[in-house]
């Protein structure tokens, strides 16, 4: 590993010391400010006793069914955003903050807020510095979202609402520095370090090493290859030293807008864990896990459109949150049916969302308490952006 930061620290510093600043009298900067807020219903077809679509997970397990839209049969809040993005011609700030129940549950491993457990209270979503050193090379640190996967927190720019289970098991965000170079403006290259995975603080001395790799082959398809290798490990497991414990992952993102109609994408990944994760125990050997998700849609006018997503995810060996309801891993095949309606000037986005999960084993419970190994949900969000 120091072999691994040292070599990327040597390519940075490479980098800079090539960097020629061309720049003669730079522009004024300039602030710009965003945000949305999203409220949904959705009812369960099993009308759970619990009135929630996590499904049941074991005593003491963690392993929800749904990332954020976890009430069933009643109304529901889930963000408020307040971006703001300082930009000039060498530097970029951007501070994004989020507020709402979905805001304690986008802070993820961090269970506990300012406020105290389950408090909504005000969440750093990103809040990172980039130093653009030439127009091809810049550096960024500080809070980032990940760069792993397909799906954002981000509710106006994914086009289903319901959240992948992709997403669910995977990063949500880093704290490091990374640098990118672009040798194009078809083709780049993102490498860096981050203290771990979904987490303020650093829970062990070692680092992660994140990596991306973008190319567009033709015009209107983008490809990027995704990675991450971390010791996430506090203490030791299963014969396994904190020291020799490995998380790591590797995802293929892909997009491809077929007409200015119709669009399709796709997501592939394949991780694999050996020893604790954050204290959260893990396997003696290496076990692996992995998924994959289609995405549709087409655009029917300019104020409607409809997407599909069929997602299948592979969690039997159990290293995941991806678990039945007797807290044993379990793989799940889920299909999502989204309309997208545009109005108020592009400031209202309503999406209906029909979703349906089959999981390998009893996972939901029903109104008279016995399981099933499915649940189907259908529901409406509303989104307001600006």
């Amino acid at each position: 590993m120091k072999k691994t930061i040292l070599l990327i620290s040597s390519l940075f510093l490479g980098f800079a010391v090539q960097a020629q600043d061309t720049t003669a009298t730079p522009a004024p900067g300039k602030f710009t400010f965003s945000g949305y807020m999203d409220t949904y219903y959705f009812g369960n077809f099993n009308n759970p006793k619990s009135q929630s679509n996590l499904g049941l997970n074991g005593p003491g397990v963690v392993g929800n069914a749904r990332a954020f839209d976890q009430r069933a049969g009643q109304f529901g809040i889930g963000l408020i955003q307040a971006k703001a993005v300082y930009s000039a011609s060498k530097v970029d700030a951007v501070m994004d903050l989020t507020f709402g129940p979905f805001s304690d549950l986008g802070n993820y491993g961090n269970y506990i807020g300012p406020l105290g457990p389950g408090s909504t209270s005000l969440a750093i979503k990103q809040a990172y510095i980039t130093y653009k050193a030439t127009s091809k090379l810049s550096f960024t640190a500080g809070q980032f979202g990940t760069h792993i996967g397909y799906e954002v927190i981000d509710a106006p720019v994914n086009y289903n609402y319901s959240l992948s289970n992709l997403f669910n098991n995977g990063p949500f965000y880093h704290i490091g520095l990374k640098g990118q170079y672009a040798f194009s403006d078809r083709a780049s290259l993102m490498l860096g370090l981050v203290n771990n995975v979904d987490n303020l603080f650093d829970n062990n001395k070692k680092k992660g090493v994140i990596g991306q790799f973008f190319f567009a082959p033709v015009t209107g398809w983008n490809v990027y290859l995704n990675a991450i290798m971390s010791n996430e490990a506090s203490v030791a497991v299963d014969g396994v030293a904190a020291d020799k414990a490995m998380y790591q992952l590797f995802d293929l993102t892909t997009t491809y807008q077929v007409t200015s109609k119709f669009f399709l994408g796709l997501n592939a990944a394949s991780g694999s864990q050996k020893g604790d994760y954050q204290s959260t125990g893990g396997p003696a050997t290496s076990k692996s896990w992995g998924g994959v998700a289609v995405y549709s849609n087409y655009a029917f006018t300019d104020k409607f459109g409809l997407g599909i997503r069929y997602e299948t995810f592979d969690n039997k060996n159990n290293v995941r949150a991806l678990k039945d309801a007797a807290g044993n891993g379990a793989s799940v095949n889920s299909i999502t049916v989204t309309g997208n309606i545009t109005a108020a000037d592009g400031h209202l986005l309503l999406k209906p969302e029909l979703r349906i999960d089959s999981y390998s084993a009893n996972k939901f419970e029903k109104n008279d308490g016995s399981l099933t190994t499915s649940q189907a949900t259908l529901g409406m969000a509303a989104i307001f952006k600006f």
